[in-house]
């Protein structure tokens, strides 16, 4: 594969090296000199730079490379990677921005068969084989360890390998722009390597979702954390990260469908990136099993104060402290002080006598409760003037007894004391540097394994022909039929287009009957719904009015039984595809906007776990009296429209049954909207 050959080239050609000091050409050759692969310099103005040859083009090189960089302005770009094409070169790293050559890079470079880095991207370093491909001069050697990084941001990719925290790399990718090899290239490449045991990406966008999403449950099946900070999920992010990338990003709601559909962590910042990573680094995790006990963080302190803003933290974070057994807390209590209690989190600071025995002791205890999933000691890890190290000595000494998760949480970093941070992480301890990123950290590990669900939905080929032909058509009516071909229950209704027509499908239905309009999209805000139309004459009357103001075509429904409006759909993301949307419904979906989305397919189970995660769910459970709803048809409503997603998700845009009513007798659709790809809507 051609990116095998780029991420472990044997021989590199640098076009564009410099002997002007400081330029970015030199730098080039600095880095080129570090590096494993043999270098052959590239630039017609020189014979020579400093004691090494510098040929005039590609052309003229002694032997056949495997890749070159490109540290050329764009205006020479296009010519230097036809260049690199027409001598045979299988890879390329591109460092300038390419504005306006996009799609001619992709183009030169898809023909030949090219893998590219970037454009606009730092280079790359395999730690595994020695090769350093970059523009800008990184640490040498950069720390060594399983973390496999693939960033979009440039800047990011300097700060994580200057960052001197518990974590070393396999690889570390400045991907940019990636016009033609991609986030998914890289991932796939990692997990070949046995030597990954986490992979961190930054991404603005994913280029391939689909393959990226393979790659990434291929993680999951060989217990490979995979930790992801996604950028450009609010609207002004968004357009920022087209206006950078060209590439139009995914929205929030996307990635975190995404990541839950692949197991993954999702980040907030960078700071949270930092400590999951070095926490997750440590290797420090328990067996499958203890994992699947559902257990919560436990926290140790030396101030009372701390311990609330620590408790109030979590809360807002939504990290769950766990509840120490009745065991483990009769034997805190029997060490400490009077007038202190044993709780998660616990305080331990009273008199302050034999901090040292103090401190590890309850570490010991806490780290062995069976509900405790990672356990952290949650000091200032300033520099102690008196020499003091007996908060880092328990910590250490507690680490060698046991393999459970254990880590510091710190909550200034500018006052961490280095010396301490690094005879800490050299144990195996990981030191978050922040109370906010690092308790979210905690969670994170406490969390892992992430749920995964898993469909066996298949495609039902002829259904699928059927109704791309019928979409075509733009067929009116066709989204009740639609519906109902899903196998999702849906009101009885007939399609009209007169007043005939209309009374006809009254008395087939039979009275009361609701009344609403085709002709737009949110129907209640145009008066475009009548419920409980009770006689032929209402009918009549309402229907004249209704088209006269909004088009002769209409539906007319039975009256539904009362009960839980729920929004079930499908909407088309342009990064991630078809996403599955259920939200609290009716005329309140925009007010309350309680929403879960997931990637299709999805599962009964998942389906249930979706909605177990909405806070409507209390008024499905029954609410003040109310009975309950039949969330297991509602859930087959859910999955319905998953299976619907994956045969039809590539041919329609938007697909909405709003509202289901939910209630004691079942599920059903009362009303939809459709939207085809190419903006066929009813």
């Amino acid at each position: 594969m051609a990116i095998a050959t780029m991420l472990g080239a044997r021989s590199v050609a640098v076009v564009g090296a410099s002997a002007k000091p400081d330029s970015f050409g030199a730098r080039m050759v600095i880095e080129a000199q570090r590096s494993s692969a043999r270098m052959h310099l590239v630039n017609p103005r020189y014979d020579r730079i400093g004691d090494l040859p510098c040929a005039p083009s590609l052309a003229d090189l002694d032997e056949p490379v495997d890749l070159v960089l490109l540290g050329v302005p764009d205006g020479a770009l296009i010519g230097q990677l036809e260049a690199a094409a027409d001598a045979g070169v299988p890879s390329a790293v591109l460092f300038g921005s390419a504005h306006g050559l996009r799609d001619k890079v992709a183009a030169v470079a898809s023909a030949a068969g090219m893998a590219v880095c970037g454009a606009g991207c730092m280079g790359f370093v395999n730690n595994v084989n020695g090769v350093r491909a970059l523009g800008y001069l990184e640490p040498d050697p950069l720390p060594s360890g399983g973390v496999s990084l693939v960033t979009h941001s440039g800047s990011a990719f300097s700060a994580l390998l200057r960052s001197r925290r518990g974590f070393g790399y396999r690889l570390a990718v400045s991907s940019g722009q990636e016009l033609v090899t991609d986030t998914a290239d890289y991932v796939d490449y990692a997990l070949d390597d046995p030597g990954t045991t986490l992979l961190a990406l930054l991404m603005e966008t994913p280029r391939a979702a689909p393959r990226l999403r393979r790659a990434l449950l291929r993680a999951a099946e060989r217990d490979v954390p995979v930790v992801i900070l996604p950028v450009g999920g609010s609207p002004t992010g968004s357009a920022m990260v087209a206006a950078h990338s060209g590439a139009l990003a995914g929205g929030d709601a996307g990635w975190h469908a995404f990541c839950d559909a692949v197991g993954a962590v999702r980040v907030r910042d960078l700071a949270e990136f930092a400590d999951t990573i070095e926490l997750f680094s440590m290797g420090r995790r328990r067996n499958r099993t203890a994992r699947s006990q559902h257990g919560g963080i436990a926290t140790v302190h030396d101030s009372g104060a701390e311990r609330a803003l620590t408790a109030d933290l979590a809360h807002a974070l939504g990290v769950d402290f766990a509840t120490l057994s009745e065991p483990t807390v009769l034997a805190i209590e029997e060490l400490l002080d009077e007038g202190l209690t044993a709780t998660n989190p616990l305080d331990l600071w009273g008199t302050g006598s034999d901090t040292h025995e103090l401190f590890r002791a309850s570490l010991r205890l806490i780290a062995a409760d069976p509900a405790v999933a990672v356990t952290a000691l949650a000091v200032d890890l300033v520099t102690e003037f008196d020499g003091d190290t007996a908060y880092a000595d328990a910590a250490v000494d507690v680490a060698a007894e046991t393999d459970t998760p254990l880590a510091v949480l710190t909550s200034i970093p500018s006052a961490i004391d280095r010396a301490v941070a690094e005879r800490l992480r050299s144990n195996g301890i990981a030191v978050l540097e922040g109370a906010s990123s690092g308790l979210a950290a905690l969670g994170h590990l406490a969390a892992w394994p992430l749920r995964i669900d898993h469909s066996d939905s298949g495609v039902d080929q002829v259904r699928r022909d059927r109704w791309l032909h019928r979409l075509a058509e733009g067929n009116p009516g066709a989204a009740f039929e639609l519906l109902a071909d899903y196998g999702i229950p849906v009101a009885r209704s007939g399609v009209a287009e007169s007043v005939e027509e209309t009374l006809a499908a009254g008395r087939e239905i039979g009275y009361p009957v609701a009344l609403k309009t085709l002709g737009a999209e949110h129907k209640s805000d145009v008066g475009g719904v009548v419920l409980g139309i009770a006689d032929e004459e209402t009918l009549r009357a309402e229907y004249t009015a209704m088209a006269h103001r909004l088009g002769s075509a209409v539906t007319v429904q039975p009256m539904i039984a009362e009960g839980v409006e729920i929004s079930v759909g499908m909407v088309r993301d342009p990064a991630f595809g078809p996403l599955l949307v259920v939200a609290a419904g009716g005329t309140l979906i925009e007010l309350l906007d309680d929403r879960a989305v997931a990637l299709p397919p999805l599962s009964r189970a998942g389906a249930m776990r979706l909605l177990d995660g909405m806070r409507i769910r209390a008024l499905l459970a029954g609410w003040r009296g109310a009975g309950p709803a039949d969330l297991t048809a509602l859930a087959d409503v859910v999955v319905a429209f998953s299976t619907l997603a994956t045969e039809l998700g590539d041919a329609i845009d938007a697909v909405e049954a709003n509202p289901v009513i939910a209630s004691a007798d079942g599920a059903v659709a009362v009303d939809a909207l459709l939207v085809v790809r190419g903006g066929i809507g009813e």
